[in-house]
């Protein structure tokens, strides 16, 4: 018989110790017996680090000593995996808990498809349990963004496994295979978006990409948004043209431009000069200000953490600190 595969399973952590704790809870029930897990701490704050420690003193603890994002975190974790002979890899969301029986649904669902390289699980939300947040995505062209057909879905036992353009970070399960052909993640992209870029560039490699149904993970979602709305509407902004560089060619960023991004850029700026001139609502403005500082920070070339207006708690902004705010200075 063969040996079992070694899996090493990463946690990011950013000021997250609840979360992490609880999600290592439950991988303290999986059954599957080969396996590692991994903490890559983000340049957590607070005391994460020591408390994760204290409770979990036999797991390693990689401290990048600064925040590097979803991609530059989880690719300080894979480099470790590989070093240390991972023959499976999984990003997993500190803000989850999984189902005891998820490496082996993994594993199988990669004996079912042998070319599946990159697996996503099906991922549940943790307050509502039955109710499917994520199983696979698919680009529409039509409107520049990945859909996924079965979110919103009640949970049953007959999904199918299925190719699909992309699938969730929160719980990607990828062989070693893939990194070492393609790469690492892109850091970049520094929040959302980094798994679709992933994903097609394996796709693009002869690496399939899969849902595994079988393999269950229930996630609370959004905790990495500190700033709520307007910190994720900066990053979805600037990390989806991003996307659109890296993986369309010429002829269809034109069409994608000309059709979508800048009716919507033109649509986003006027609800954001609307909002300031003529409304209270400060959420509203604060989001659509986020959102026309991470199209401005695109086209500027920069990338990294996303300013750090867009994490504070501000007052309705005079003209002069908004204009200032989209240049950060």
């Amino acid at each position: 018989m063969s040996k079992p595969a070694k899996v090493i399973i990463l946690l990011l952590n950013w000021n997250g110790k609840a979360d992490t704790l609880e999600c290592l809870a439950s991988l303290q029930k999986l059954t599957y017996p080969h396996f590692q897990v991994l903490i890559v701490d983000n340049g957590s704050n607070d005391d994460s680090v020591a408390v994760i420690r204290a409770k979990h003193p036999d797991i390693p603890i990689l401290e990048t000593n600064e925040n590097l994002g979803f991609a530059g975190g989880n690719n300080v974790g894979i480099e470790w995996a590989l070093r240390h002979l991972a023959e499976w890899i999984l990003l997993l969301n500190n803000d989850t808990i999984v189902a005891p029986d998820l490496i082996e649904a993994f594993l199988s669902a990669a004996q079912e498809h042998p070319k599946a390289k990159i697996l996503g699980a099906k991922i549940l939300r943790y307050d509502h349990p039955k109710t499917i947040e994520h199983l696979g995505g698919f680009w529409n062209p039509h409107i520049a963004e990945f859909h996924c057909p079965e979110a919103g879905q009640t949970d049953h036992p007959y999904f199918n496994m299925q190719k699909a353009d992309y699938v969730c970070g929160a719980a990607l399960f990828m062989h070693r295979s893939v990194p070492e052909t393609i790469g690492l993640l892109e850091p970049n992209f520094f929040l959302l978006w980094e798994e679709t870029d992933f994903c097609c560039r394996s796709r693009k490699a002869g690496l399939e990409v899969w849902t595994a149904p079988d393999a269950r993970v229930w996630h609370k979602g959004s905790s990495s948004f500190v700033g709520g709305k307007p910190h994720m509407y900066y990053f979805w902004w600037r990390s989806r043209l991003l996307w659109i560089e890296r993986n369309c060619s010429v002829q269809e960023r034109k069409q994608i431009y000309s059709k979508v991004i800048i009716p919507e850029i033109w649509k986003l700026s006027r609800h954001c000069l609307l909002k300031f001139l003529f409304s209270s609502d400060r959420a509203k403005l604060q989001r659509y200000k986020a959102g026309c500082a991470g199209v401005i920070d695109y086209f500027r070339g920069r990338f990294g953490n996303c300013p750090k207006w867009i994490l504070k708690n501000q007052t309705r902004p005079k003209k002069k600190q908004l204009l200032n705010s989209f240049t950060h200075k």
